[in-house]
């Protein structure tokens, strides 16, 4: 029999948000990034656009400021997102971090983004 493996759904991450669409909006992904719904982001400072959280990083995207909502190929060239980017509460387990975040990476990441309001249970 096939195995079939389904990827993460859009907003798979989320365990709630604020009223309306107050706590997403639109962005830009920079280009060089192909990223799952749960990415957990920061942006870069020169441009203004979104990237991979990394605390390796020194243009912006070292500190978290956004959660992907859906999975967006922008490995080409920039791309239109739409991010969580504050009032939600997100599953700690379903963000999907940069390869090789360690325990202690995450949990800084995690209280980045509860600096703008997005709580991670």
């Amino acid at each position: 029999m096939t195995q079939l493996t389904e990827s993460t759904h859009a907003f798979e991450f989320l365990a709630s948000e604020a009223n309306g669409a107050r706590s997403r909006e639109q962005g830009i992904l920079a280009s060089g990034n192909n990223l799952s719904a749960g990415a957990v982001l920061g942006v870069i400072t020169a441009s203004g656009k979104y990237a991979e959280y990394n605390p390796g990083n020194a243009d912006g995207s070292e500190t978290a400021v956004a959660v992907l909502a859906d999975a967006v190929d922008a490995s080409a060239a920039d791309a239109d997102c739409v991010v969580v980017a504050r009032d939600a509460e997100v599953k700690s387990g379903s963000l999907a971090w940069f390869s090789g975040a360690t325990a202690g990476q995450k949990t800084t990441g995690e209280s980045d983004l509860a600096a703008v309001g997005i709580i991670a249970r």
